[in-house]
């Protein structure tokens, strides 16, 4: 888990939560794909997190919850190689092999990937454990407790 990582912040809009100095972390992992798993109910800001994270790392196109299509890829630009963003939201998913045929062990194994997984908890078992936790919450209509657990 990200024990070092561990902080709680308060978030208002999409666009404030993705430039956290905490972001540098996550893009720390040189052996295997950055895993960054979005834990929340419904509308706790996990895909509005997620646009801000693909926004500050270049990334040009509407970002939109992957709900009915279950992953979608964004190209990064780096200096050494290619790399990939990964957005997969796993709310539809029954069962572990549908993230298993989409190349999951592929993806992972990719130290260039970086990986984000809304509801996580559906496919926990096949998470590393070296990987980046965030909680969502919501406080109000208008806030968000963000938390890097």
């Amino acid at each position: 888990m990200a024990a070092d990582l561990a902080a709680d912040f308060l978030s208002g809009s999409g666009g404030g939560t993705a430039y956290d100095k905490n972001n540098k972390k996550v893009l720390g992992n040189k052996t295997a794909a950055k895993i960054i798993c979005l834990w929340g109910d419904l509308g706790s800001g996990k895909t509005t997190f997620s646009q801000g994270f693909a926004r500050a790392l270049g990334v040009e196109e509407i970002v939109n919850s992957p709900t009915f299509l279950v992953m979608k890829k964004y190209p990064l630009e780096i200096k050494k190689g290619k790399a990939n963003l990964y957005h997969i939201d796993c709310y539809r998913m029954r069962s572990l092999e549908e993230v298993v045929d989409l190349g999951w062990e592929e993806i992972i194994a990719d130290k260039n990937n970086i990986v984000m997984v809304e509801w996580p908890e559906k496919i926990e078992k096949i998470l590393p454990s070296s990987r980046v936790d965030i909680k969502f919450s919501v406080m109000d209509y208008y806030e968000r407790r963000i938390e890097f657990l």
